[in-house]
């Protein structure tokens, strides 16, 4: 083994993993594991520090490397874990540089062992010329990194930094030569990706770059977008959705909640009446299209009737895909502070989030019998839809091909085809 790479959280950390792998292989690791962690939640972090306990018993010779949000936003959590060898900070964990220093470091005796610089100096997102993602048959392709906003649930920026974005023409470029290695679908990721370009000359918006990517590399079959924020969503974007059928109808929202007072505490910038709409405007322009989101249950102060605001946005947006995080206080966030529920109350909601979501999922495969959808392969027997529903198939097929499959049932999880 030379360096494998664990990876938790979201389709940015998926992405950055393989220009982690590289770095590292570059520098001269050899038997490592890195742990690329998340910092959303406490329980992201409590798995990523289960997870460093388990490789240690599983191969004690074996270095290991933890990097990723946790590590920029709580370094000592894992400086203190024996279990870790070495704490490598957001700013330094896709450089070269980075990784020379902490395979240096291992040489030292008194050398630190963290490497964690300052995220929120950092000015620019560079492209990651990455040609393979291992084990996908979709490429991801970085946009932008960091964000300008500060919801008090958050503790993202203090992980990432502020907002910046990858020029056009990189991204342009990575797309072209992810394609021409036989990638069919790419999909383009960051922080808060419907914030792109607000940095760049002339401030192009993501619907800009959408189109662009369309026109200049007319051989990509799928574009598909990370979660969106709807507010910021240009009208590029639509216009791309309504008009090329390559832009993927499956769009996840970053909602959060469905009640105007709680939205109002959390510092998000829409109400419940825009969230609505937005979904509303998109159905009208692209029929098919599907949608997930981002939904928090438990948010401090949060009333049954708040609750219940954001339990029936599930079928005012006709939401699909859920995915339902209990609040989980992270410390320094303004939320932290905030009068906090009880936990079995939070447990409670997250539950009832998560069984609605279920209701709305098989509502929508069933309206998915019976039709022929393109399929993406992802491995042998296992495909998505352009609506990003996943497909059971009957017999095996190439992974990284799209075929047409009739749908003929489902088992309430997934669709299967003939």
């Amino acid at each position: 083994m030379t360096v494998e790479v664990v990876t938790f959280g979201c389709r940015l950390n998926a992405a950055e993993s393989e220009v982690i792998r590289r770095e590292a292989e570059g520098a001269g690791f050899t038997d490592t594991v890195v742990v690329n962690t998340c910092a959303v939640t406490a329980e992201a972090v409590r798995q990523a520090r289960q997870t460093i306990r388990a490789l240690r018993r599983e191969r004690p010779q074996t270095k290991i490397v933890v990097t990723g949000c946790a590590a920029q936003t709580e370094p000592q959590t894992f400086i203190a874990m024996a279990e870790a060898d070495r704490v490598l900070g957001n700013a330094d964990k896709l450089s070269a540089a980075g990784w020379a220093r902490a395979h240096a470091a291992f040489d030292l005796a008194d050398a630190p062992k963290a490497i964690v610089n300052d995220i929120m100096a950092a000015r620019e997102t560079a492209a990651h010329l990455v040609d393979k993602f291992s084990g996908r048959t979709r490429a991801f392709v970085q946009v932008q990194n960091g964000c300008d906003h500060r919801c008090t649930f958050c503790i993202i920026p203090y992980g990432r930094g502020n907002s910046r974005s990858v020029p056009m023409g990189a991204v342009i470029d990575d797309v072209r030569r992810l394609v021409a290695n036989d990638y069919r679908e790419i999909v383009l990721t960051g922080v808060d990706i419907t914030s792109y370009g607000g940095d760049l000359p002339g401030a192009p918006k993501l619907g800009s770059l959408v189109k662009q990517i369309l026109k200049h590399v007319p051989e990509l079959k799928r574009l598909r977008l990370s979660s969106i924020d709807s507010v910021e969503a240009d009208r590029d974007l639509l216009d791309a959705l309504a008009s090329d059928v390559r832009l993927m109808p499956h769009l996840h929202l970053s909602l959060q909640a469905g009640d105007d007072l709680i939205l109002k505490r959390m510092k998000r910038r829409h109400l419940r009446a825009d969230a609505i709409a937005f979904c509303n405007t998109v159905r009208r322009l692209r029929p098919d299209t599907v949608f997930g989101a981002d939904l928090i249950a438990g948010f401090p102060t949060e009333t049954e009737d708040m609750f219940q605001n954001s339990l029936d946005l599930v079928e005012h947006c006709g939401l699909t895909h859920l995915h339902v995080f209990p609040f989980s206080p992270r410390p320094g966030t303004p939320a932290a502070r905030m009068p906090q529920l009880a936990r079995t109350v939070v447990k409670d909601r997250a539950r009832r989030l998560r069984e609605a979501g279920a209701v709305a999922l098989t509502r929508h495969l069933d309206g998915e019998v019976g039709a022929t959808r393109r399929v993406l392969i992802e491995s042998h027997d296992i495909g998505r839809t352009e609506q990003f529903t996943q497909v059971k198939l009957a017999a095996s097929a190439e992974p990284g091909t799209i075929i047409d499959l009739k749908m003929t049932a489902h088992d309430g999880r997934q669709l299967l085809a003939a």
